[in-house]
């Protein structure tokens, strides 16, 4: 198991890493997240949802991803409530207050070492990650993901340290400092990552750290930006580009909304050599953009209101009058319609907003959540060669025929195509495509893609990198020994 001394340490990754590792020495790896709490899904194949690193993880372990792998994931709806889906499945939004009652964590550590079980029966190692800090004292009795889920799995648990963000020492020994002996007893080493620079300047900090704790320094991880795994949640929004680059590529703009959700369907549109992709909230950067995505939100109506109130949907309106391509996915294509509705509160108290109106549909926020896996024929192909996902909870009706982006390998309709620089659809991952990304670029440059990217085989290869960088840097026979003891 791998925990952190806070949020952003690199848990995720390393997880993925040593995924990799054990697939690679010939084990049968699997990931497992009691709970998550991000806005970045992802659909199993069975249509169920679970938080996107463990899919990512599970991609590294080169397994399908399974509900098992995350048993709760928290979708934050506000700064004070989340829409809990167990199993994968929404079972309701609680405030935060409401969340952290001992009934409700009790059942849900039930039901989080039942998913443990079932997955710890069919895979091994069982890579398990643990959730911002271990040492939070306030929720400690009532955690699911940290240190309780190491004892009931009976996992080597190692503490990762980012050194980057400075305060190495004191993050260390404090929450080692603050485990009960039963808790510090789990922890068989620490790995400190983000390191810049040559290693061994911190030699003398390593024998100082396991002085200090009684714990095994087993790695030090060098900070990297040259190996893509695709990140967790909106931490990392911070880290992307918030401003356009240099003309000469095709310049996409995708709106920063409050509670953005599955930004991961850039990925691939920024790995593009013909784009320039960049991350904004500022009207005038909107105007500079060839491009403007809306994506998604898992406040839709409030995220529409906070862009009305801003002047950012006027700037979108504008900028698709002069011409610019307007594109929306998920929530974002409900917010370019004519109005978006919420009577049951699903989302929020606030029963209705208008939409900015680029399309003419009317969309219904719903209870029941939409959740599949998706091929799909793009626009006029015959077939159906796409791939996507769905995860919505509302009903889009266009006023008139439909003109739709996608037709589902079921034959049903997806979508709004008011023309090629004004579309919407609820397909995730839908510029995963490359014939997607070439439809969307062609209005602004002659170049073709010299080669379209393997996505896939790019990632694989990354996951690859990751496992080598690892092993380079960190003892694994220790961890090996640990894991047999």
């Amino acid at each position: 198991m791998f925990v952190g001394t806070a949020s952003d340490v690199g848990k995720s990754v390393i997880t993925a890493g040593f995924c990799r590792i054990f697939r690679q020495d010939g084990h049968s790896p699997a990931p497992f997240k009691a709970q998550n709490m991000s806005l970045n899904s992802y659909v199993t194949p069975e249509g169920l949802e679970i938080g996107r690193a463990q899919a990512v993880q599970a991609e590294a372990a080169g397994i399908p991803c399974h509900v098992d792998m995350n048993p709760v994931l928290l979708k934050p709806t506000s700064d004070q409530a989340s829409q809990v889906v167990l199993n994968g499945r929404p079972i309701g939004t609680q405030s935060a207050y409401e969340y952290f009652r001992e009934n409700d964590r009790q059942e849900l550590f039930a039901a989080a070492t039942q998913a443990f079980d079932r997955l710890a029966a069919r895979h091994s190692p069982v890579v398990l990650e643990g959730a911002g800090s271990i040492s939070e004292l306030n929720l400690k009795r009532r955690d699911i993901t940290n240190l309780r889920m190491a004892r009931h799995a009976g996992a080597a648990t190692y503490l990762i340290a980012d050194i980057d963000r400075g305060g190495v020492f004191g993050s260390v020994y404090g929450s080692l400092a603050l485990l009960e002996p039963e808790e510090k007893a789990c922890i068989k080493g620490i790995i400190i990552n983000k390191f810049r620079g040559d290693a061994r300047l911190f030699a003398d900090g390593r024998q100082q750290l396991e002085a200090l704790t009684g714990v095994p320094v087993v790695g030090v991880l060098p900070y990297f930006r040259d190996i893509f795994v695709e990140e967790e949640d909106s931490v990392a929004l911070a880290y992307k580009r918030r401003a356009a680059g240099p003309a000469g590529r095709v310049r996409v703009a995708v709106v920063l909304l409050g509670r953005l959700s599955n930004f991961t369907d850039f990925d691939t549109l920024s790995h593009d050599a013909r784009v320039d992709l960049f991350f904004t909230r500022e009207a005038d950067e909107i105007g500079e953009a060839d491009i403007i995505i809306l994506p998604g939100s898992k406040n839709t109506i409030a995220d529409l209101k906070a862009l009305t109130n801003s002047g950012l949907g006027a700037a979108i309106v504008r900028a698709h009058r002069t011409g610019k391509t307007v594109v929306g996915i998920c929530g974002g294509y409900q917010m370019l319609g004519r109005s978006v509705e919420d009577p049951n509160g699903v989302e929020g108290p606030v029963p209705a907003a208008a939409g900015l109106g680029l399309l003419p549909v009317r969309t219904v926020l719903q209870g029941e959540k939409t959740t599949r896996q998706r091929r799909f024929a793009f626009r006029g192909s015959a077939a159906a060669d796409c791939l996507g996902y769905e995860i919505h909870m509302g009903q889009t009706t266009a006023e008139g025929p439909p003109q739709p982006v996608a037709t589902l390998d079921d034959g049903t309709p997806d979508g709004y195509f008011a023309g090629p620089r004004c579309w919407g659809t609820y397909l995730h991952g839908i510029l995963d495509n490359p014939a997607v990304i070439d439809f969307l670029v062609a209005p602004y440059t002659e170049q073709k893609a010299s080669a379209p990217l393997d996505f896939a085989a790019f990632k694989n290869a990354q996951y690859d990198r990751l496992a080598a960088l690892i092993r380079e840097n960190v003892d694994l026979p220790q961890i090996y020994a640990a894991l047999r003891n």
